[in-house]
C-alpha cells in the first residue's frame, strides 16, 4: 500500500493506470514525459553535487593524516648544549676586580658527547686575559661539573640548570665565585658572568661576551 501511494503522489497524473488482477495491486506506469525527465534530473543533481565531492576529496588528500604528522616530528636529544657544539668567536667586555673595564676578543669551543660537555674559553685584551676550561655533565635539565683557569690558577665547581636555549650556572671556587648565564639564538650566543662579593653578598658584572659561528 505504501509503495502504491508513493507512486501515485510522484506521478504527473497522466500515466496509464493498471491493476494486477492476480495480486490486486494498483500500478501507475510512467508516461513519456516522466521517462525523459528522469535522466535530466539525475544529470542536474550530478552536476551540482559533483563539484562538492571533488572539493571534499581534495581537502582530504591535502590534509595530512594525524599519524603521518606525528611521525614527521623529529625528537631532539633534550640536551641544550647540542645547540652550542662547535667553535665560536666574538668579543665583549671584561671588568677585573681591580681596574677598569676592558674590551676583549674571545674564542670558545664546546665539545658535546652525549651527556658530557667540555667548554674552553679564551679571552684577551690589551692588559687582561683569561683562559678557562669547564667539564660538565647534563642530566634531566641539571648540570654539574668543574672549572679551572690557568692564568690566575683558580678552580672550582659548577652547578645549575639547562633548558631550551638557556643555561644558568652557579660558579664556586677558591678565588672566584659567581653566576654564569648562556643564551643561544640561532648562530649567536651570549655569555654573562657576575662575581659574588662574599662580604656584602652582592654581585658585580665581571664579563659579557657575544659570540657567533
Amino acid at each position: 500500500m505504501f509503495l502504491c501511494m508513493m507512486h501515485a503522489g510522484a506521478g504527473s497524473g497522466n500515466g496509464r493506470h493498471r491493476t494486477d488482477t492476480s495480486s490486486g495491486l494498483y500500478f501507475i506506469e510512467p508516461n513519456q514525459r516522466d521517462r525523459l525527465m528522469g535522466p535530466r534530473l539525475l544529470t542536474d543533481w550530478t552536476g551540482k553535487v559533483a563539484p562538492v565531492l571533488v572539493l571534499l576529496l581534495v581537502a582530504l588528500v591535502s590534509f595530512p593524516a594525524d599519524s603521518a604528522t606525528k611521525k614527521a616530528k623529529v625528537k631532539g636529544t633534550g640536551n641544550p648544549f647540542d645547540l652550542l657544539n662547535g667553535y665560536w668567536s666574538g668579543g665583549g667586555t671584561v671588568v677585573p676586580g681591580k681596574g677598569n673595564a676592558e674590551k676583549v676578543s674571545c674564542k670558545v669551543t664546546y665539545n658535546v658527547t652525549g651527556a658530557n660537555i667540555s667548554q674552553n674559553m679564551r679571552c684577551a685584551g690589551t692588559d687582561y686575559k683569561f683562559n678557562t676550561s669547564s667539564k660538565l655533565t647534563y642530566s634531566g635539565g641539571k648540570i654539574s661539573g668543574s672549572w679551572s683557569e690557568t692564568t690566575y690558577d683558580a678552580s672550582g665547581t659548577v652547578s645549575g640548570s639547562a633548558s631550551g636555549n638557556t643555561v644558568h650556572a652557579v660558579i664556586s671556587g677558591d678565588k672566584f665565585s659567581g653566576r654564569m648565564s648562556i643564551n643561544v639564538s640561532g648562530s649567536k650566543h651570549t655569555i654573562n658572568i657576575v662575581q659574588l662579593d662574599p662580604k656584602s653578598g652582592t654581585y658585580r658584572q665581571a664579563a659579557s661576551v657575544a659570540l657567533h659561528r
